[in-house]
């Protein structure tokens, strides 16, 4: 019985981080969208200025940059928000 009770045990451990490891920190959740483009974008080239594409392009690419840059969904469509404002 003592067993069965540390292996439930254990794996609610082992549930519970990984479920807190895989929420975004609060600090990274508060970027705004011109944040996580200015962090993001110069990483790999030179980013263009908002105003170089239609809110259309814009959202394409951002969509292809969120699996190259590993970005989460929240934060392309924040990214995506920003970029169209400028058009």
């Amino acid at each position: 019985m003592k067993k069965i009770a540390l292996i439930i045990a254990f794996s609610f451990c082992l549930i519970m981080i990984f479920v807190t490891s895989c929420k975004p920190s609060e600090a990274i959740a508060s970027k705004t969208g011109a944040q996580i483009w200015g962090e993001n974008c110069v990483r790999c080239h030179n980013a263009a200025s908002p105003a170089t594409f239609s809110d259309v392009e814009w959202e394409v690419a951002a969509r292809h940059m969120q699996i190259r840059a590993n970005l989460t969904t929240d934060e392309t469509e924040k990214v995506i928000k920003f970029l169209q404002s400028a058009n």
